[in-house]
C-alpha cells in the first residue's frame, strides 16, 4: 500500500518526531516501505532580514543540517530501515508539501508538536495546514 513514507523532523525539537518515528518504522516494516526523512531549513521571506546574515549562511546551514541528519539516522533509525533525506527551504508546512511532491510519498507521518494558543492544541499549525493542502495521505501522531 505504501512505498515510501515521509517523516517531518525538526532535528531541534524531539517532540517532532519522538512518538511520530516508531510509527513511521513500523509502517515502513509493514509495507516494505522506504522512509524519507525531511526536515525544512527555513528562509527568510524578507529580503531586508536575510540582508542581515553572511552570504554563505544558508550554505553553512544547509551542511550542519546534513550532518545532523546522518546522526539522527545513525542514533534512531535500525538498520533495516531503507532511509533517504531531504533537506528543503520554505516555512515548515510548504517544505513539507514540496518534500511530498518531489520525493513522491505515498504518506505522510507527522507529530502534532506546537502548543502556541488554544486552536493549536487540536493539531497544530504546520499539521493543519499540510493536512489541508497535501496530496498525500497524512498520518497525524498525537
Amino acid at each position: 500500500m505504501y512505498n515510501r513514507i515521509l517523516l517531518p523532523i525538526d532535528l531541534n525539537e524531539e517532540s517532532s518526531w519522538q512518538k511520530a518515528l516508531p510509527v513511521a518504522l513500523s509502517l515502513c516494516r509493514n509495507f516494505g516501505a522506504s522512509l524519507q526523512i525531511v526536515t525544512v531549513l527555513p528562509d527568510y521571506r524578507m529580503p531586508m532580514v536575510g540582508s542581515f546574515f553572511p552570504s554563505d549562511f544558508t550554505d553553512k546551514a544547509r551542511e550542519a543540517l546534513k550532518e545532523a541528519q546522518q546522526k539522527f539516522i545513525a542514533e534512531q533509525v535500525p538498520d533495516d530501515i531503507e532511509v533517504q533525506v531531504a533537506i528543503v527551504d520554505g516555512s515548515p508546512w510548504e517544505g513539507i508539501i514540496k518534500a511530498s511532491k518531489r520525493l513522491e510519498a505515498d504518506l505522510i507521518v507527522m507529530a502534532s508538536h506546537t502548543r502556541r494558543k488554544f486552536a493549536d492544541y487540536v493539531i497544530g499549525p504546520n499539521a493543519e495546514h499540510v493536512v489541508h493542502h497535501s496530496k498525500q495521505s497524512v498520518m497525524i501522531v498525537r
